[in-house]
């Protein structure tokens, strides 16, 4: 019993530091967000802390399941179990996770990823799988919201037992889910976010596969200075970390070139209630604005936006390429995307005609697109962690071999781990949509002001 009070305690904890993952204050012309007062890596600690001195004292019921209350209602966890080997992995099978949104105003992105990552498993799993085993991934909804992020992860690593976590969806649910898995030493390989703090090295279980938004916005700041000439930028961003992360990675960059920002204003997440940031950021009159955004608020503000002003847009890859384009429809002609990833039809790039034909075999019917794209190469480079471990499979090794193996090429697509450097590819792709409704890679910004 005492050992679910200590672990109540705890789970109030974090969700305290979750909620304030979505917290904002007022601070001069703009909006700056509360950052969290503690990590969650010492909150971890002292979860971890609570639970060892439980076994410690013999009062943890190991064969049986409590319901732990959270804020959204009762979630199941397991008790600690007894070691059964390595979690996720059978003579037969290797089992993977993924926390991520499956409905909601983010599904797509969440689709997409998972649809990548089948794809991948499937190619290996009809070439027999790695060292014997197929590969598995089992998913759960969290509708990118960080407290049911939470939840799923929990349930993943405690009572799915998966062997890693693989594909997360988002900065603030990674943010909430990262720490879990830090905590268990389950591997976090691959989440479909930029986000700076999982690029700390001192973070052994994350495997970062795309460039950060950092760099995403350092491409979109200097063609936009370079290329058109432009000073006056605005960010319209999302009202959590990954919105803060995006307009901290353009403050910065528009810095190192002597300029501000000409406005910013913030949306809430998992909403499309956009009109009020579009009012503030419209009357500085910005020659750009830049968008930290979901595919649908980010497409209702281009289009109210529109009606004042002609600006250049521009969003990053988590907006999730193909359902702007589909939401936008023909006013997305000449809105520009920042991508770390190849053209998802550029079968020139041989990464890229494998994932074609991987996608095609698992779903006929399947659309390519970034973030299917995204979700394949994440699998296949859970795929080479598998093959170099062999037969013995452990996290620690799985960990160890994507980490320091230097480089990693797939099909040309090349990754470099090292020392210090959890983040395998700096790649930034500037694409624009055509009058097609595709995306064209563009070297250079068009049409001087």
């Amino acid at each position: 019993m005492r050992y679910y009070i200590a672990q109540r305690r705890v789970n109030h904890i974090l969700w305290n530091s979750i909620r304030q993952d979505d917290q904002i204050s007022s601070q001069g012309n703009g909006y700056k967000m509360i950052r969290v007062n503690a990590t969650f890596f010492r909150i971890m600690m002292t979860a971890t802390m609570f639970a060892l001195l439980a076994i410690v004292l013999g009062v943890a019921c190991r064969d049986t399941v409590k319901e732990v209350p959270t804020p959204t209602g009762d979630l199941e966890t397991s008790a600690p179990m007894m070691d059964e080997g390595v979690p996720g992995v059978s003579d037969s099978q290797v089992l993977f996770g993924q926390s991520a949104a499956f409905s909601g105003p983010a599904q797509a992105l969440g689709q997409g990823m998972r649809l990548g990552i089948q794809a991948a498993f499937n190619e290996q799993n009809q070439k027999g799988g790695v060292h014997g085993r197929k590969l598995e991934l089992t998913t759960l909804d969290d509708q990118y919201e960080p407290h049911l992020a939470y939840g799923t992860t929990l349930t993943l690593i405690t009572r799915e037992r998966v062997f890693a976590l693989i594909g997360e969806v988002g900065t603030p649910t990674s943010r909430a889910a990262s720490p879990l898995a830090n905590a268990q030493g389950v591997p976090f390989i691959a989440p479909f976010t930029g986000a700076g703090f999982l690029r700390d090295p001192d973070l052994e279980n994350v495997v970062n596969l795309r460039a950060s938004y950092r760099q995403e916005a350092e491409e979109m700041v200097a063609r936009l200075t370079e290329d058109l000439g432009i000073t006056r930028v605005a960010v319209m961003y999302q009202n959590d970390s990954y919105g803060q992360s995006g307009l901290d990675g353009v403050v910065d960059a528009l810095e190192r070139r002597g300029l501000e920002l000409a406005a910013s204003w913030y949306y809430q997440r998992n909403s499309d209630a956009v009109k009020a940031a579009v009012f503030n950021i419209v009357e500085a009159d910005p020659e750009a604005i830049i968008m930290i955004g979901a595919y649908a608020p980010v497409a209702k503000a281009i289009t109210v936006a529109r009606e004042d002003i002609d600006p250049v847009f521009m969003a990053v890859s988590f907006v999730g390429s193909n359902a702007l384009a589909q939401e936008l429809g023909s006013d997305g002609a000449g809105v520009y995307v920042t991508q770390v990833v190849p053209l998802p039809d550029d079968t020139s790039v041989p990464a890229v005609a494998a994932y074609r034909d991987a996608l095609e075999a698992f779903d006929a019917n399947a659309v390519p697109g970034f973030v299917s794209l995204e979700g394949y190469l994440a699998g296949r480079l859970a795929i080479v962690g598998l093959e170099k471990c062999g037969k013995d499979l452990s996290r620690d090794c799985f960990l160890d071999v994507l980490r320091n193996s230097g480089t990693i090429d797939f099909h040309g697509m090349t990754l470099q781990f090292g020392p210090g450097d959890n983040q395998g590819s700096d790649a930034v792709f500037v694409t624009v949509i055509g009058d097609d409704g595709n995306y064209h890679l563009v070297n250079k910004l068009a049409g001087a002001r």
